[in-house]
């Protein structure tokens, strides 16, 4: 399996463990989730990080559960998962540049939540990659980009059947999400 770590920074040389920049309210007993530690994504699910850093997105894709009337009403694609951001956001994703750097699966456990892995101790990077052109590496992990005035109207979708992430949405322009 391969494991993934997303950055804006080219020169990561370990991954050492820290807490979360911004500390989420976590369910009783994963208190332990805001405290330091090494965060990775797996295959499937990197295209969550395909994004600057700072961006707020929603990405969304049908799961085995997915409804037939959900998939009728919000999967209008042939891709496997579609990303919305904000319009004031796409010109820093259209020229951003990120790395991503593949890190060893040893040390990292599952928390079985949208392919994240996290390690309590620091992980050496064993290959770094430069995307320079994040639409086309969005396009390429199957992923349809959708650029939206804002992401207010999307809340709806956690009432649907379908599988969806919210990242960074603090940063968003007026959305207020539970």
């Amino acid at each position: 399996m391969q494991l993934f770590h997303f950055s804006d920074r080219r020169d990561i040389e370990v991954f050492v463990p820290r807490p979360v920049a911004v500390p989420p309210r976590r369910p009783a007993g994963m208190d332990w989730l805001n405290g330091p530690l090494v965060w990775a994504i797996d295959d499937w699910h990197q295209p969550l990080y395909l994004f600057p850093r700072d961006c707020p997105r929603i990405l969304l894709w049908p799961t085995n559960a997915t409804t037939p009337e959900d998939r009728r009403a919000h999967w209008t694609t042939s891709c496997r998962m579609i990303a919305y951001i904000e319009w004031r956001w796409f010109t820093r994703l259209a020229g951003g540049v990120l790395y991503r750097y593949t890190l060893p699966s040893e040390g990292f456990e599952s928390l079985n939540d949208a392919g994240m892995w996290v390690c309590r101790s620091a992980a050496r990077p064993a290959e770094v990659q430069e995307i320079t052109n994040i639409g086309t590496a969005l396009a390429e992990a199957d992923v349809e980009l959708r650029v939206v005035p804002t992401l207010e109207p999307l809340k709806s979708l956690w009432n649907t059947s379908h599988h969806v992430s919210g990242i960074r949405l603090r940063n968003a322009g007026a959305i207020h999400l539970p």
